[in-house]
């Protein structure tokens, strides 16, 4: 039995996420299916990105990821399957080639042209993840090799986004807002594995947040800052929504100050 997950922005009102699993029944109906979300924010290529980033470690090898967040569906984009390496094994991710896997460490690819493995030699140009990536992701969890589906890639000539990095300095880090949840917390790019031991605070724009272990550690209304649990510095309102209230965007910068 494969594990199957599905990331995409197709939310809950219409049939589309549910007609991919139909796809996925219909080819190996002994697999299982998890939903990692359907509620990115529509055509958000980087808000993909970053749950498939949140989340993929967290499964075992040989899971396969479907993530259909896709605004350049019916164009010249390429279908691709991808091969990528996590602490627990090689993992495979079937996905528009548009950058949700820049960062991710990837040991193999190809493009998606076998029509063989596809629901149809015809597909929709606008349901992909119909007729492309939810039939081509059934085939490798029954064991179809990935070399099957198409002529290999070079991860170098993948799309790549221009994503900043957050870079160290001598009183702390420079980094951004790459994210921002249901809650309007505010994900940076700014690791916090080695952040516990020292206080420190975060700037953005006019607003100074202070360092906290946790939110139940302020008061309602108060605004702050901590390591979420996906291992980046989050920047959290109290009982509120820090995307609303800080009227902070995706990209825009923050510092991260060490108190002394």
């Amino acid at each position: 039995m494969g594990l199957i997950t599905l990331l995409t922005d197709f939310g809950h009102k219409d049939s589309y996420v549910g007609v991919m699993k139909g796809v996925i029944a219909g080819i190996g109906p002994h697999n299982q299916v998890i939903d990692l979300t359907h509620d990115i924010q529509p055509q958000s290529i980087l808000g993909a990105r970053f749950n498939l980033l949140a989340s993929y470690s967290y499964f075992p090898a040989k899971t396969i990821h479907i993530v259909v967040v896709d605004p350049g569906v019916g164009t010249q984009r390429v279908a691709i399957a991808a091969q990528v390496s996590t602490p627990r094994g090689h993992q495979t991710v079937v996905v528009p080639d548009n950058g949700i896997l820049t960062g991710f460490c990837i040991t193999a690819a190809v493009a998606l042209t076998q029509t063989d493995y596809w629901l149809t030699s015809q597909p929709s140009n606008t349901f992909h993840g119909r007729d492309i990536f939810a039939p081509v992701a059934a085939h490798l969890a029954n064991g179809v090799p990935m070399e099957k589906l198409g002529p290999s890639i070079s991860a170098a000539d993948l799309v790549c986004l221009d994503i900043g990095t957050a870079t160290s300095t001598p009183i702390g880090y420079d980094g951004s807002i790459q994210y921002s949840d249901h809650f309007g917390n505010l994900i940076t790019n700014i690791p916090g594995q080695n952040l516990r031991s020292r206080p420190w605070q975060v700037i953005l724009g006019e607003h100074r947040l202070p360092y906290y272990r946790t939110y139940g550690q302020t008061e309602p209304g108060t605004a702050l800052a901590l390591i979420g649990s996906h291992g980046y510095v989050e920047l959290a309102i109290n009982g509120g929504s820090a995307a609303q209230i800080l009227a902070t965007q995706i990209g825009d910068p923050v510092k991260l100050i060490y108190e002394s």
